[in-house]
């Protein structure tokens, strides 16, 4: 197994909110002893500063420059979740009401999407062996990637995740994820879409175990 899994360097994980992408991807990360990587968090990450610096996110020079002069690390053990802002701990801030409605708008500037894909194939590069879940992995961040995955499951079925998760109201959830889907995939620079030579996976009837499971397969294989 590590002689195939040593030539499959970087594995790319896409989908829409709510697919279980990220915790498919640490499952597989730890399964494959590879490093993984959370691109949501990194422009998570660059909203809140943007949100803390309180520029007008109407303001795109404003916003790319305080994402360019923000230090956001990312950590990569798939075991835990690290991410700091100028050296400040934000995991439980980057996931606030105010973040999760401004992320898509601020994902959108193609000048912040610059900054951080730079960053991104950087962590890549230095990691070697890398899961990476984002929304324009396999087609941006890491077209290289030996295996190329977009997770999705039905409108329904994400919202009833992402209720549980954040034990929010079901309908409410559905009408943001769609709000969230509808500015991913139409936004100018780098939208969501599905790469060419991915591998489509519908989750809507899966657990995670299954998913993980499967995707294990297709490594060794």
């Amino acid at each position: 197994m590590s002689r195939v899994v040593s030539r499959v360097v970087v594995v790319a994980v896409d989908g829409p909110s709510g697919s279980g992408k990220s915790t498919v991807s640490r499952r597989l990360a730890q399964a494959l002893k590879a490093s993984y990587l959370d691109t949501g968090a990194m422009y998570r990450a660059a909203t809140w500063a943007v949100l803390q610096a309180e520029v007008d996110l109407a303001d795109q020079e404003a916003v790319v420059k305080v994402v360019g002069d923000t230090e956001i690390f990312v950590g990569t053990e798939p075991t835990r979740q690290v991410v700091t802002v100028n050296g400040a701990s934000v995991e439980q801030a980057i996931r606030s009401h105010a973040v999760t409605a401004a992320v898509s708008a601020v994902s959108a500037i193609p000048g912040v999407r610059q900054v951080l894909v730079s960053r991104q194939k950087g962590i890549i590069a230095a990691a070697g062996r890398i899961v990476v879940e984002g929304r324009d992995i396999g087609t941006v961040v890491a077209p290289e990637a030996k295996l190329k995955v977009y997770l999705t499951a039905s409108a329904t079925e994400r919202a009833r995740r992402r209720s549980v998760e954040t034990a929010s109201d079901h309908a409410a959830t559905e009408a943001d994820l769609a709000r969230r889907d509808r500015l991913d995939s139409t936004r100018a620079a780098d939208p969501l879409r599905q790469a060419k030579d991915a591998i489509v996976i519908d989750s809507t009837e899966m657990d995670i175990d299954q998913v993980v499971s499967y995707l294990r397969e297709m490594v060794e294989a």
